[in-house]
């Protein structure tokens, strides 16, 4: 069974359908973008649907509904909760630990979460505890913070590494580290701290490394964007425009062996959230990309937590380059410019939504489906990767 299509790709092939000129048909609109023009009937169908024009449960009405009973059942779960705690708190001569509740409620089917959020409870020291109750650690910590509270409150401008030497003399030894974590985390900071550090900072470091840097035989570092196979080297990069209404933000990954656009987004703001979208936009058009390398600059976008955790999640190997030099995507940069010089440049961008449908436009009609590239023996990137398929197909 087929992948069915991101949820992105079909709103853009339904917005180029809508806004196509006289003479263009459905089905010319569905042979450039690569789908069957009953497909395209479908989403456009189904948009309709979903904006009112015909009559039908939305999908956003349809997630509406899910949504209300997802939180019906939570406000339940939420109430129990108040509920046993109430009781639990009412009783006389008990000792007011809140941890054997959340044991109570879990096994009465209530998640953990949900109870935690509702006692304002961390989870993490509330699975501590089942594991130890009393852990040596924690009376060890306890101790060293209350020496560090003793001579923070003596001498309130020493810095961590005073209070480590003073909390040492009353014989709780510990390292200076330890003693940054401490009073970091109670907030017990020396009264000559240094200031805050603005905007304009550099970028922060790789969280991995580059595997497309080669070195040559005279020790200079180069960069190698090329691949035997589809899905083993992805390229990634946001770019931006501005319009009437703001600026728009673009974020492509390009498969190095054929030079498709595997996958993009498009928005309005350049969230982390982007180049994820991208990335599960891309997964999605491909399937299985286990292994595939992800190249990127040292954006905070392909340095977040959410970026990092899509690569694990399909088990593919990020690569960054170095900081401030072009070079290290190079192939990217270069599709980009072709992007601006061709759509981006050609005129003003009264809105969003214009500019939107020309990228998507000349990516899946022009680029992909009409643009011979040279380095791919004057074949499109399309008609590179179907002879390619057909090969190994034939050779298995």
């Amino acid at each position: 069974m087929p992948k069915p299509y991101p949820k992105e790709f079909r709103d853009d092939v339904v917005r180029v359908a809508r806004s196509r000129e006289p003479g263009v048909t459905i089905e010319q609109i569905a042979r450039d973008f690569g789908v069957h023009p009953m497909t395209l009937q479908k989403w456009m169908r189904r948009a309709d649907i979903d904006e009112g024009a015909k009559p039908g449960q939305s999908r956003a009405e349809a997630a509406e509904i899910r949504e209300l009973r997802k939180r019906n059942r939570l406000l339940e779960q939420e109430n129990e909760v108040l509920r046993r705690a109430a009781a639990y708190l009412s009783q006389a001569n008990l000792p007011k630990r809140l941890y054997p509740l959340v044991t109570e409620l879990a096994d009465a089917g209530i998640p953990v979460t949900v109870t935690c959020r509702v006692l304002k409870l961390s989870r993490q020291p509330y699975y501590r505890w089942l594991q130890n109750p009393i852990a040596p650690s924690e009376i060890i910590e306890a101790y060293r913070a209350n020496a560090l509270f003793d001579a923070h409150t003596d001498d309130p401008e020493f810095g961590h590494r005073f209070l480590a030497d003073e909390a040492r003399d009353a014989g709780e030894p510990m390292s200076d580290r330890t003693a940054w974590k401490v009073t970091s985390a109670n907030g017990w900071f020396s009264v000559f701290g240094k200031p805050g550090r603005g905007k304009g900072r550099k970028p922060g470091p790789a969280v991995h490394d580059d595997f497309c840097a080669v070195v040559d035989e005279h020790g200079r570092t180069r960069h190698v964007f090329t691949a035997d196979a589809p899905n083993e080297l992805w390229l990634v990069d946001i770019t931006e425009h501005k319009t009437g209404e703001g600026k728009l933000y673009c974020c492509a990954i390009k498969d190095a062996c054929s030079g498709r656009i595997v996958g993009y987004s498009i928005d309005s703001r350049m969230k982390s959230r982007l180049a994820v979208q991208a990335l599960e936009n891309a997964v999605r058009m491909r399937g299985d990309v286990a292994g595939c390398i992800v190249h990127s600059d040292r954006g905070s976008q392909f340095r977040s937590k959410k970026f990092l955790h899509a690569l694990n999640r399909h088990r593919m190997v990020g690569s960054m380059g170095r900081v401030g030099s072009s070079g290290d995507n190079a192939a990217m940069e270069s599709f980009f410019s072709l992007l601006q010089k061709n759509v981006l440049n050609r005129r003003s961008w009264a809105s969003r939504e214009q500019l939107r449908i020309a990228m998507v436009t000349w990516i899946e009609r022009t680029y992909h489906r009409r643009r011979r590239q040279r380095r791919l023996g004057r074949l499109t990137p399309i008609e590179f990767e179907t002879i390619m398929n057909t090969n190994v197909a034939l050779a298995a």
